[in-house]
């Protein structure tokens, strides 16, 4: 019988892994460097066509080279923009087919780990891809799928991420407890009530386990767009009014384009020759055409990203800053804008909101109170946002708080539930 490896795969909004099994224990596999985290980024180089992923992508867009950025895509799956098309250079592409190239990429560095081909995958995916929209929540997964399938894996099973991280937080225990998982990504906010133990490790079916299970479509490119929306886009003239010829009514400039600039899967679609024409009409009729010009030389200079790379850099220096600068030099030279953590939370005050209810919801579920809650277990990029911790923890007031590997620990227990699902262990029960 032919050998078959396998292993857990968590694409991720802004971050990606790759979990595989060594021994009797699964660990993560190094996919850039020694970094055993990829960011979910790809350049397409002007120079060559290749594609570059991961943090070299991003250094490779800010250094100047010629080129495409493309970052969160994961936001993609479900939406209407899955199977549209994009133009690089003299190819096209649907994003479908630029996600799989960071799949693909990602399926090469565990068949490198295993020095084989890795058949077997259990991927990561969210409670929600899309919020009450069942059809479309379905199109997301089945599009992921195929996604794997093109790349080569051949066996294909699904775990909810807040689950995955459960699994890995379960590797700690010493005794029986009721854990809250809070996965706080980039693209959705994920909550499990989960019973774990030592004895759990090697149940095969948990099912009697996950008390509750709810998530919700936000996350930490949101919080992003949010921020950027409060700080950055009033300087290019959001909010700002314009005259239309022969009428003395002034009308709001059409908010667009500052939404797409501030969301970092949609900011490639300003650039086409009809968006700026479109927003040099808008400058023509502006009561403060400098601002729109501004918009409008970001745009023709293709450098969105660098505004959004600025803004979450700003967000993520104010999770142990008072103040942070987000420097937009790009813009004009020794343009800052100073932002504090109250700016932040007034942006997001309506998902800390929506982070609340879902957590209330899934206690709830759960019929446990969360004074009944033993751990918090924090996993996710945003959860380093205080106030979003706040929001996350405010509802479980005796339970002891978890740091888990912010990035890793989704991928980890998704190779847990591989050797699951596909190990020499899975093998003998189907015996």
């Amino acid at each position: 019988m032919e050998a078959k490896h396998f292993c857990g795969l968590d694409f991720g909004t802004s971050n990606s892994t790759v979990a595989v099994p060594r021994g009797e224990e699964v660990e993560l596999v190094a996919l850039e460097g020694d970094a055993r985290t990829l960011p979910s980024s790809i350049f397409f180089d002007f120079s060559d066509g290749r594609p570059i992923f991961g943090r070299a992508a991003i250094k490779a867009y800010v250094d100047g080279a010629e080129g495409r950025l493309m970052r969160s895509l994961k936001s993609v799956l479900g939406s209407a923009l899955m199977d549209e098309t994009t133009r690089i250079k003299t190819r096209t592409y649907t994003f479908k087919d630029i996600i799989g190239l960071i799949v693909g990429r990602l399926k090469a560095a565990a068949d490198a780990a295993l020095d084989a081909d890795v058949s077997q995958v259990v991927l990561g995916r969210p409670v929600h891809f899309v919020d009450d929209n069942p059809a479309a929540d379905g199109r997301a997964q089945n599009a992921l799928e195929e996604i794997a399938r093109a790349c080569g894996f051949r066996e294909i099973a699904f775990q909810y991420e807040p689950i995955a991280a459960a699994l890995a937080y379960e590797q700690t225990v010493r005794e029986e407890q009721y854990a809250l998982i809070a996965d706080i990504g980039g693209g959705t906010s994920d909550f499990s009530v989960v019973r774990v133990s030592p004895q759990g490790r090697y149940k095969p079916d948990r099912a009697a386990d996950i008390l509750a299970n709810k998530g919700v479509h936000i996350g930490g490119t949101d919080i992003d767009r949010l921020f950027s929306l409060k700080t950055v886009m009033p300087y290019l003239g959001l909010g700002g009014e314009m005259r239309l010829p022969f009428s003395d009514k002034a009308i709001l400039v059409p908010n667009g384009f500052f939404v797409d600039l501030a969301t970092w899967h949609r900011i490639n679609l300003l650039y086409t020759p009809k968006v700026s024409r479109d927003i040099e009409e808008v400058r023509r009729y502006a009561l403060s055409p400098g601002k729109i010009a501004r918009l409008a030389d970001i745009v023709e200079a293709r450098r969105g990203h660098s505004i959004a790379l600025s803004v979450e850099a700003a967000k993520i220096g104010l999770s142990d800053a008072p103040t942070a600068a987000i420097d937009l030099s790009e813009v004009e030279r020794g343009f800052v804008v100073a932002a504090e953590p109250k700016t932040l939370n007034e942006a997001i005050a309506d998902q800390l909101g929506s982070l609340t209810r879902t957590l209330g919801d899934t206690l709830a579920a759960s019929g446990l109170a969360g004074g009944r809650i033993d751990a918090v277990f924090l996993t996710g990029g945003s959860t380093a946002i205080p106030a979003v911790r706040a929001a996350v923890t405010g509802a479980t007031p005796k339970a002891k708080i978890i740091e888990g590997d912010m990035f890793g620990a989704v991928g980890l227990g998704l190779g847990l539930d591989a050797r699951r699902k596909f190990g020499s262990d899975a093998l003998r029960r189907s015996a």
